[in-house]
């Protein structure tokens, strides 16, 4: 699939008051991948529509037509029900949505009307109501249209998120995020608030002092409740000095209860960033999973994204690991990288087979706006972007060949070929914080620059955002500030 390219349709979504929009116009993307969707309302003029869908909600029904140009060509009636709430009206929505653009577009999506990122989280909720697998299957298929293939997936991925997560405790704990915003250069698709080092190395020593006082402060916020899982990300905290990774590690394990985490993870990602005396800094504290990740195994590829290492640096960075002591080792993979096609997959998947990792995260590319290669795609136009069905079958059948098993799943937008992450693992090596994460069960502390607090209300029911600020000046200058906005949030939840 070619989506390289700057699109020449314009669709227009309509609609004669403001309800549902943002519901309607991922839809409207998911069939229409690339192409410039725009919402208006009434009488209002948008530019040039070579498609127009407006959705007209009147006291006893919501109308739903299609336009080709000016011309009707297609529409679907929905019969209100008084009885509907809220969430029945936007999935019956959905559902006549989905049905109109498929008769259009003659394709259908492979998660149906779900256009959320985590489908997984409404699978739990079935299951934890009390539903059987079969009753939550036939749910997710005849209620919002998914596959057979995605609707096994992610039952099959719910049941062993359950069995993992038996051990958590809800109520009474909550897991760490530090986030460590360098790398040794920035991907073309990455949107994350990360920074080349090179260009903060002056200031690394100031932001590690912030970050310290951040982590003691919320330890003392926090000292009531049970801490368990760590994870360090960014991105890549190994892209610190051996001695300023160990300073920030002494730092968490001083502050934090961490004898019985039940996992504490940190993110080694970029094959450029290792050396042995970093891998030694990080076994003495206890870190009991890391991941080496390649992103792919061809070196043209890397070269075009961004990443200034090679395959062989890879690989050598992976052994090295290994041979530091750590048996517990994830690798990233993206699939849907320009040029890359099931070729180019497959030699990737024989090479990190040859390494055998213990767990494997499959990531479907998706380009966000702030990502380089979305803000000058007009560099990137003559790039292909190629996923398909095929190609995520060949990492599920590579994954089973290696022992594993799906244990968790998320979905982004802008995905190609509207797929989904899947992260795979073999028995007792899944990684808790990612499930954690996605099926918000407890709160999560975030730390250093970009940090996202989510603080968990009511079982689930609410969730409340404690943000930090983007920006590395910013945040070495308002530490104080950002120590703040988290004691007045703590304090609420508490």
């Amino acid at each position: 699939m070619k989506r390289g390219t700057i699109p020449l349709c314009k669709i227009g979504v309509r609609f004669n008051e403001k309800n549902f929009e943002y519901d309607v116009y991922s839809l409207v993307k998911e069939f229409y991948p690339g192409t410039d969707v725009q919402i208006c309302y009434g009488q209002e003029k948008g530019e040039e529509f070579t498609q127009e869908i407006s959705v007209c909600y009147w006291e006893n029904s919501i109308q739903i037509e299609y336009q080709d140009k000016g011309q009707s060509k297609d529409r679907e009636e929905i019969a209100l029900d008084c009885a509907w709430d809220r969430k029945t009206t936007k999935d019956k929505l959905k559902q006549a949505v989905y049905c109109l653009l498929k008769r259009q577009t003659g394709k259908s999506q492979p998660w149906g009307t779900l256009t959320g990122i985590r489908p997984t989280k409404l699978v739990m909720g079935m299951l934890e109501s009390g539903m059987s697998n079969s009753e939550i299957a036939q749910f997710m298929r005849e209620e919002y249209y998914v596959s057979p293939q995605k609707t096994a997936l992610s039952v099959t991925i719910v049941n062993r998120e359950r069995e993992i997560l038996k051990d958590i405790d809800y109520e009474n704990g909550y897991s760490l995020y530090i986030g460590i915003p360098f790398c040794p250069s920035i991907c073309l698709y990455c949107s994350f608030s990360s920074y080349p080092y090179k260009q903060w190395e002056k200031r690394v020593g100031e932001y590690v002092q912030a970050l310290k006082r951040e982590i003691w402060a919320v330890a003392g916020m926090m000292k009531n409740r049970k801490l368990d899982t760590v994870y360090m990300g960014g991105g890549t905290p190994t892209t610190l000095p051996p001695e300023y990774l160990d300073e920030v590690l002494t730092c968490i394990e001083e502050a934090f209860p961490c004898e019985s985490l039940h996992e504490y993870t940190v993110e080694a990602g970029r094959p450029d960033s290792l050396t042995r005396e970093k891998l030694e800094a990080v076994r003495r504290h206890p870190v009991s999973r890391i991941s080496v990740n390649p992103q792919t195994m061809n070196d043209k590829t890397l070269e075009v994204i961004g990443r200034r290492h090679t395959v062989r640096e890879t690989i050598d960075a992976f052994k090295l690991a290994r041979d530091c002591g750590f048996d517990n080792i994830n690798m990233d993979l993206i699939v849907g990288l320009p040029g890359e096609g099931k070729e180019e997959v497959a030699h990737t998947l024989e090479e990190i087979q040859k390494l055998s990792p213990d767990s494997l995260t499959v990531h479907s590319l998706a380009v966000k706006r702030a990502a380089r290669l979305n803000m000058f795609r007009e560099q990137y136009q003559e790039m292909t972007f190629e996923n398909n069905q095929e190609i995520m079958d060949m990492t599920a059948w590579c994954a089973y060949e290696m022992g594993m098993g799906p244990y968790y799943l998320y979905r982004q937008k802008n995905m190609a070929g509207n797929f989904e992450n899947v992260g795979y693992a073999k028995v007792d090596k899944a990684g808790i914080y990612n499930i954690l994460i996605m099926e918000e069960k407890q709160p999560i502390i975030a730390l250093g620059v970009g940090g996202s607090t989510k603080l968990v209300f009511d079982h689930g029911r609410r969730i409340e955002r404690v943000e930090n600020v983007k920006d590395v000046a910013n945040y070495i200058e308002r530490i104080d500030e950002m120590i703040e906005r988290k004691r007045i949030g703590i304090t609420t939840y508490l």
